[in-house]
């Protein structure tokens, strides 16, 4: 008896819904979904494309089904393969990838003859806010704060640029029935608005099968704050706000950072924007948890977005600061359970900040695609309050054909302050090995003083980085602890290899060496560096200070934790070379040095420098991708500037363009 009450007092069996769940999601949204299933004693089915049958999210689930070849179109969106799927497993209920839901109509015949129940919103919620022309309108008639912009479809180029004429410039060019950033541009003039609707409508057709655009006026320098919701309208009507989350650094209109609350909303601001968030939800008979997206001025006006009728990446941020589970209150109100709480209800607990860890390379454009197999991977659950939601492990490839995140990081503190610094120290023990990663870009984010101040906008890293980020420029002393931590790995490497099992190779060798003369360079500076041994630590002359190195000097590990000079830091060694050639991880930057003897250093300047190879005449893709278009042929000639070829990476299509005049 004791043990049946103890069961019924979990949160998670305290009713009874679903049996069994089709999940037709990939990565990391579909291992969160399958993972409060557990809890809730419901079984999971999982569908995956042929790449992906050894994901994390098809291991995870008790039944897996492949829907066809990696291509979206063909696996995750294939609605008569994912329809065959939950008819041959006899699934109850489905939880819908949002880019289906809008042209899902034929599993409502399906739901009406065999009892399965989506988790989520009823199709007409989906489909009037899917459809940003369609939600705007409704957004008007609920007496939601809007946009000024073109309330129709864009037929063409041509009336693309009329409209944007009548609107003023700068407009945003945005797929009727896009997200994530895809199908998006800002046009300034006539010339980016003919070739935004042609690069946005090309995304559009490609990502949501739905080519239709619309035009509104661009508000510059905006907060991107969402307000998210949770309903319950299945004649109940309850509806609640759950807060705001900040999402305003943001790279190709794609968030990076995310948290809750919002540093700029006061409560009056805060209760307004819920309140019309609520009340466009009830206009809809909305039924699930959703995402109402705002821009908010810096005079605090606040203007509708979009409307997301999904569980957004950026949730766990929500759900850190009111103690709720989402995935949980959807399945609920799907099976027609009342909401349990109030508005009253709803706390503001703390803060919490997500980083989006994507496999990009930061020095491009703040992040192009980089794939490849996770030769390493090490996520820091170790550190106090982190979160980490990700649908892969070590060995995971990161393929062209999905988007490339590889988790959201999330930490939780009692206030701000306390947040950001455990998100530093995450960020610095995350181990990620095989693909580049925008880890260097997340640290450098959370640490700047405009940041940390509050001081943001959705420009705000063009504003902090207008030549592209470089990544953390080391001042003096930073250098100093770099250079010491180097040369002290060094000398732990060359101890190390005199050893055999912790004995001496040679039992009769001379005694141990206790100083080294090294030569480091960094960048194009070279250090002369001392290192002597003191016991369990290393003294450093470097510039003519001596900094004390201390550390376990584990070198097997992935992760080295360094106190310099009472200083602790943690820091990852990539690689090294024979050459004396080592990459260090070092507060979040990779950089390459080179260490060698003194007498090693004074030879190397006889060696020759390898020539940097010509790739002036040479169109390179800076990011691995499909061939969409190529828009010369051999013996064209082409002026700097001109498109020669377009990309399609991750869903998103780039315009490769001449570097210099010539021919083809």
């Amino acid at each position: 008896e004791r043990l049946v009450l103890f069961i019924c007092q979990d949160p998670y069996c305290s009713f009874q819904t679903f049996e069994k769940l089709l999940i037709a999601n990939r990565g990391e949204i579909a291992c969160r979904v399958i993972k409060t299933c557990k809890k809730m004693g419901i079984k999971t089915v999982a569908i995956h494309s042929d790449v992906d049958a050894n994901a994390v999210h098809v291991k995870m689930a008790d039944e897996a089904v492949c829907v066809g070849p990696a291509p979206t179109s063909k696996s995750y969106l294939n609605m008569d393969a994912i329809m065959e799927v939950i008819k041959k497993t006899r699934a109850q209920a489905v939880s819908l990838n949002e880019s289906i839901c809008c042209s899902f109509i034929s599993l409502l015949s399906l739901q009406a003859s065999e009892g399965v129940t989506f988790i989520g919103p009823d199709t007409h919620a989906i489909q009037a806010m899917g459809d940003k022309i369609e939600s705007k309108l409704l957004a008007k008639n609920a007496k939601v704060n809007t946009i000024p912009g073109f309330d129709g479809v864009v037929k063409d180029a041509d009336e693309a640029v009329r409209i944007a004429r009548e609107i003023g410039y700068p407009v945003m060019i945005k797929a009727s029935a896009g997200g994530g950033g895809k199908g998006m541009r800002i046009a300034w003039d006539d010339e980016e608005t003919r070739e935004g609707f042609r690069f946005s409508s090309q995304e559009a057709a490609s990502s949501f099968g739905d080519d239709r655009l619309l035009i509104e006026k661009f508000i510059d320098n905006p907060r991107h704050i969402e307000i998210q919701v949770c309903v319950l309208a299945d004649k109940h009507g309850n509806a609640l706000w759950l807060n705001e989350r900040e999402c305003s650094i943001q790279r190709r209109n794609q968030k990076v950072v995310e948290e809750a609350p919002s540093t700029f909303l006061d409560p009056e601001t805060r209760r307004a924007m819920g309140e019309q968030a609520v009340a466009l939800a009830k206009a809809v008979k909305y039924s699930s948890a959703g995402t109402v997206e705002f821009l908010v001025d810096s005079s605090k006006n606040f203007y509708f977005l979009e409307m997301n009728t999904r569980l957004q990446v950026e949730h766990p941020v929500t759900e850190c600061i009111t103690g709720l589970d989402l995935v949980q209150e959807m399945i609920r109100v799907a099976k027609g359970y009342p909401l349990r709480h109030k508005q009253a209800d709803i706390p503001i607990n703390g803060w919490a900040v997500e980083c989006r860890v994507y496999a990009e390379d930061p020095y491009k454009s703040f992040g192009l695609p980089s794939i490849g197999k996770l030769s390493q991977y090490q996520e820091p659950l170790h550190v106090p309050s982190v979160r980490v939601d990700s649908g892969i492990q070590q060995g995971s490839d990161i393929s062209i054909y999905y988007d490339p995140m590889i988790s959201k990081l999330i930490t939780y503190g009692s206030n701000r302050a306390e947040a950001l610094k455990r998100m530093e120290e995450a960020l610095d023990n995350y181990v990620i090995r095989g693909v580049a990663h925008n880890i260097s870009l997340l640290r450098e984010v959370i640490i700047h003083p405009r940041f940390v101040k509050g001081d943001i906008s959705t420009k705000f890293l063009p504003e902090v980085y207008p030549d592209g980020f470089k990544g953390h420029k080391l001042t003096d002393l930073e250098r100093r602890e770099l250079l010491a931590t180097a040369a002290s790995l060094y000398v732990a490497e060359q101890l190390r290899s005199q050893r055999f099992l912790g004995t001496p190779r040679i039992p009769i060798a001379k005694s141990k060496r206790s100083s080294w003369e090294l030569s480091v360079r960094l960048g194009d500076g070279i250090y002369p560096v001392a290192v002597s041994k003191e016991g369990a630590s290393f003294s450093v002359e470097v510039d003519g200070m001596k900094l004390n190195v201390t550390s376990e000097w584990n070198l097997a590990s992935p992760l080295l934790s360094v106190t310099i000079d009472g200083t602790q830091r943690t820091i990852q060694r990539l690689s090294r070379n024979a050459s004396g050639d080592t990459s260090i991880q070092f507060l979040g930057t990779v950089y390459k040095l080179q260490i060698l003897t003194k007498v090693a250093a004074e030879l190397s300047k006889y060696m020759p420098e390898k020539a940097a190879e010509d790739t002036s005449s040479i169109l390179r893709s800076p990011m691995p991708g499909a061939v969409v278009a190529v828009s010369v042929k051999p013996g064209d000639t082409v002026s700097e500037g001109q498109e020669i070829c377009v990309i399609e990476a991750m869903k998103m299509q780039n315009s490769m363009i001449a570097a210099k005049t010539g021919k083809v």
